[in-house]
């Protein structure tokens, strides 16, 4: 059984949890309709609390694998825990990066927690169980049934800050787990793919109805609320980083020149970011980055209107 595989390679059983129980989710139990029992193989911490969801389609592009993946070790890697579905495509993906550096995440089922599908992820659904979570708001042995998705991605949005939507068709259920997280007030993003792919039409819609964009990490935790925000780790390496990441370091350790005209540029004064880009002659992916490292370790704040001030003399 697929039960007994995963309770041999974790060495642990899976635990029912009421609203009532210490152990349950509080931002979950907040929400309407929260599940009155929900199944949990592996282990629910506080940090969990700082998640943001990656969702998106089944039938992903190589594209939208490698942002999936990206996306969520450059976040994982900072403390953020990734929140996604475990199925084919973007799930699994998003998963698989977060565990690659290292993170946490939660995989929630639409399915009994012994029931994994789609069965290819069985060994998936074992590594997140041994370093995050499988939950599941379904009796044991519930078979993984069309109507119970939809309200699997109610779940998904309540544990989340915030849901970005990498690929999705435009009938797809990324598109109702990003409808209830805006519900639920979470910050929805997407992010921006060709509009002539079948695949992307859905994530594109919803940036033309209000969507975020969502260009990389930086991009994530940007919109998340301040004393979130404050809990995001500020990291040097965490693996195959993505394209803003890697260029967010390269301005921050590789070039400490471009880290100091930065820093050189801020002062008491507030001074917005096309200003800092265009006196320090850094791009703009680059200029982004480094502002939200230095506003992680504390040297720089953010004020309103993108503009930006130096802490001291750090």
């Amino acid at each position: 059984m697929i039960h007994e595989r995963i309770h041999d390679e974790t060495g642990s059983m899976p635990r029912a949890l009421s609203p009532a129980d210490a152990g349950y989710p509080s931002r979950l139990a907040e929400v309407p309709d929260a599940p009155g029992t929900l199944h949990v193989h592996g282990a629910l911490v506080d940090a969990d609390a700082l998640a943001v969801a990656v969702v998106g389609s089944r039938r992903a592009t190589p594209y939208g694998l490698e942002v999936a993946e990206t996306l969520a070790a450059d976040l994982a890697a900072r403390g953020v825990t990734i929140v996604s579905g475990l199925a084919r495509g973007i799930d699994a993906a998003a998963h698989r990066g977060a565990l690659r550096v290292g993170g946490r995440t939660l995989a929630v089922l639409g399915s009994g927690i012994d029931v994994i599908y789609p069965p290819e992820n069985r060994r998936l659904a074992a590594e997140i169980a041994e370093r995050g979570a499988l939950l599941s708001q379904f009796a044991p042995g519930t078979p993984p049934l069309p109507q119970n998705f939809p309200t699997r991605n109610q779940v998904i949005a309540a544990l989340s800050l915030a849901v970005v939507v990498v690929e999705a068709a435009e009938k797809s259920g990324s598109l109702i787990t990003a409808r209830l997280a805006a519900e639920l007030g979470r910050e929805v993003l997407a992010v921006p793919g060709r509009i002539t792919a079948p695949e992307s039409r859905g994530a594109n819609r919803l940036i033309q109805d209000g969507a975020l964009v969502a260009m990389g990490w930086e991009d994530v935790v940007g919109v998340l609320p301040e004393r979130w925000k404050a809990r995001v780790t500020a990291t040097a390496g965490i693996g195959r980083a993505g394209d803003a990441a890697a260029a967010g370091r390269g301005a921050l350790e590789g070039e400490p020149s471009g880290y100091r005209s930065i820093l050189e540029l801020l002062g008491e004064d507030p001074i917005d970011i096309d200003h800092v880009i265009e006196r320090s002659g850094l791009g703009a992916g680059r200029v982004s980055a480094a502002l939200l490292e230095l506003e992680l370790e504390g040297r720089v704040r953010q004020i309103e209107g993108k503009r930006f001030v130096r802490i001291g003399r750090g």
